[in-house]
């Protein structure tokens, strides 16, 4: 028998006794909505093992966004995730354990001291059990970015994986335009969730696709999905997720040379955000277009000028300030802050209570200093500053030249785009949410894929713009 006949008998077999066991132990679970689809959740998991580099990705990322987003079986996915995440964490590491193909950098090995910070500060958080579960899930996420995503990516051939990126990106934004204008089903809940997807991840991949769309065919369909893309950002008016999706763009522009491609999106982006105030707006309360002034206060001040730019987020900012400045050396505990609440009688080896430890602190980086104080910071800054600097050197790369089938493009772009973005949200270090299992995957898929050549070659030009269509953002 072949090893990948093997590997799939011993899968099967371990689902069957899986079945066995939970029927012989546990009859109750199979009258269970949720425990039904947990166990639907560990059948899907077993059987994308036998095709770990095809399948378990986009399992993964589909289970932790499925668990943040209003559809039915969530509560199993919350629950799932966990278990998708810790098994991806261990097979990738097996599977690199035999891989010949990957190496560490320095950027791996700060990843560890990450790790080890996150522990530490969970010896001295006020809800030890809380702060170890959180850390724990970090050591399961950076195991698995650092082996299990990176091995999804050919070495021969890493731009397959991208378009295949590309792909799901196209089919999540019409999915999502339709139910949110069709269906008026808002399945990320908060616009600022809808936001930050959008302008982190989606954009900047559809906007690389049609850059370096090879048919004109491809360019007009990725130019589509990319118009779709920035309309449903501008109607969930976060300025985090415009802003992002703005400097992306911006940078991929100059970049490329392409100036006159910044003009046309640029007024392209303002026409659609006027489109969206007029014809689509959020709530019966929202804004009316009534000239510049107006579209300046719905996207950048959102009805509040009184309160300035950064109104929303200095209340959190203060109290976060403030915390810092109570736990300044060790901080509060990874992934937990301090609460008024009783937690005495949660029990904390059943279920995650991070809701009721942790709070909102409008700024990722403001959360990793209180959570793990000024002495266990530091590795997480130079990850993310490590991270930022191999994007630079790609548009660096891509300015010299030309270069824009290169697959590095997306990769860098979401990793400036998630860490602007971080500035304003604290998703970027809770493991939790979705979109952190995406942006750190991307971050060590980009340590890869970028390039790595001292002599710059001459690369094929590709199909000229056409100048009659162009798609940008614009931010606030």
């Amino acid at each position: 028998m072949s090893e990948t006949g093997s590997k799939g008998a011993l899968i099967l077999f371990a689902g069957g006794l899986l079945v066995l066991l939970v029927v012989l132990e546990r009859p109750g679970y199979l009258t269970s909505p949720s425990a039904l689809g947990g166990l639907i959740i560990a059948e899907v998991i077993l059987a994308a093992l036998t095709q770990y580099r095809k399948l378990f990705f986009p399992i993964l990322v589909c289970s932790f966004l499925w668990a943040g987003i209003d559809l039915p079986f969530r509560g199993a996915f919350a629950q799932g995730r966990w278990i998708v995440l810790g098994i991806g964490a261990a097979a990738g590491l097996i599977i690199y354990l035999h891989d010949h193909h990957h190496y560490f950098s320095s950027f791996h090995l700060i990843a560890f001291f990450c790790i080890l910070s996150a522990f530490v500060s969970s010896s001295v958080s006020a809800y030890p059990s809380e702060a170890l579960l959180k850390a724990l899930s970090l050591l399961m996420l950076l195991v698995y970015a650092a082996t299990g995503a990176r091995s999804v990516v050919s070495p021969l051939q890493p731009a397959v994986f991208f378009r295949k990126v590309l792909l799901a990106c196209e089919a999540v934004t019409y999915i999502t335009v339709i139910l949110y204008f069709a269906l008026r089903w808002e399945i990320f809940g908060n616009p600022n969730s809808l936001g930050a997807v959008v302008g982190v991840a989606i954009v900047p991949t559809l906007l690389w696709g049609y850059i370096s769309a090879d048919s004109n065919l491809r360019r007009w369909r990725s130019g589509g999905a990319l118009s779709v893309a920035v309309l449903l950002l501008m109607s969930s008016f976060a300025r985090a997720g415009i802003g992002a999706a703005a400097l992306v763009f911006v940078l991929i522009c100059f970049s490329l040379r392409q100036y006159r491609l910044l003009i046309q999106g640029t007024a392209l982006a303002v026409v659609i955000a006027i489109a969206v105030i007029v014809l689509v707006p959020r709530e019966s309360d929202s804004p009316y277009f009534q000239g510049s002034d107006q579209l300046t206060a719905a996207f950048i001040y959102k009805g509040n000028q009184d309160q300035g730019v950064f109104g929303s987020r200095r209340s959190v900012w203060t109290e976060t300030w403030d915390s810092i400045r109570a736990h300044p050396w060790f901080g509060t505990g990874f992934g937990t802050s301090m609460t008024n609440d009783d937690m005495t009688k949660l029990d904390y080896a059943a279920r995650h209570v991070g809701s009721r430890v942790a709070r909102e602190h409008g700024n990722s980086y403001l959360a990793i200093t209180e959570w793990t104080g000024v002495l266990g910071v530091l590795p997480f800054f130079l990850l993310v500053l490590f991270a930022v600097g191999y994007a630079a050197k790609v548009f660096r790369w891509v300015r010299r030249t030309g270069d824009v089938f290169s697959p590095a493009i997306p990769a860098a772009s979401i990793v400036v785009a998630g860490a602007f973005h971080a500035m304003f949200e604290d998703w970027m270090f809770a493991v939790g949410y979705y979109l952190s299992v995406f942006f750190w995957s991307m971050a060590f898929i980009l340590v890869d894929v970028m390039p790595r050549a001292t002599v710059v070659q001459p690369q094929p030009a590709p199909i000229p713009l056409p100048q009659q269509f162009g798609v940008a953002m614009s931010g606030d």
